[in-house]
């Protein structure tokens, strides 16, 4: 498989700008070594714009510079589970035909993009506390509390922020789609 370069940069922004986004001072505590991140919004419109494999590399490289920069150690299980949460979103352009190139966002595209949200963030960082309790015998209580914290609230950030920005997208590709050549 190769990547173009567009794609590669477009990976490296979106690696840096959730990476950096993450780092616990732009972040809010709300549990034992769990942070709500605005920048989930960044991974979820990455996913969405660009595709399943941006997004994956986009959470993955992305988490693993948070958890570097942010000086506690690379904990995989979850830098798997942000890659997971991009993949899962990036689904969005091949389920929706791509509507939204052509500049429609409805009520039910915008519905399938909560579900994707909520079920990325369920199924990534499910996948991750499972990882944490079995090998490192996190507490089977505490990774659960973690998952549910996360998944509701990354769904709701990540709601919230992108129908605001994906129904500006929307806007701006349907002025750029009804355009005509002139004679």
């Amino acid at each position: 498989m190769t990547l173009s370069a567009k794609t590669v940069v477009l990976i490296a922004i979106g690696a840096a700008l959730y990476g950096i986004g993450g780092l616990p001072m732009f972040g809010i505590p709300v549990f034992a070594n769990t942070t709500l991140k605005p920048a989930m919004a960044v991974l979820a419109l990455f996913g969405v714009l660009f595709g399943p494999l941006v997004g994956f590399l986009v959470g993955f490289i992305g988490h693993w510079v948070t958890d570097l920069f942010a000086g506690w150690g690379v904990w995989l299980t979850w830098v798997l589970g942000s890659g997971i949460v991009g993949l899962l979103i990036g689904l969005y352009p091949k389920i929706t035909n791509e509507r939204l190139e052509k500049g429609k966002f409805t009520v039910w595209d915008f519905s399938l993009f909560v579900l994707l949200a909520f079920l990325g963030n369920v199924l990534g960082y499910g996948c991750s506390a499972y990882l944490d309790s079995v090998l490192y015998a996190e507490p089977f209580t505490k990774v659960m509390a973690q998952l549910t914290i996360i998944a509701a609230g990354n769904t709701l950030l990540i709601a919230i922020v992108g129908h605001f920005i994906l129904t500006a997208v929307a806007k701006r590709k349907q002025q750029s789609y009804n355009l005509k050549e002139a004679d």
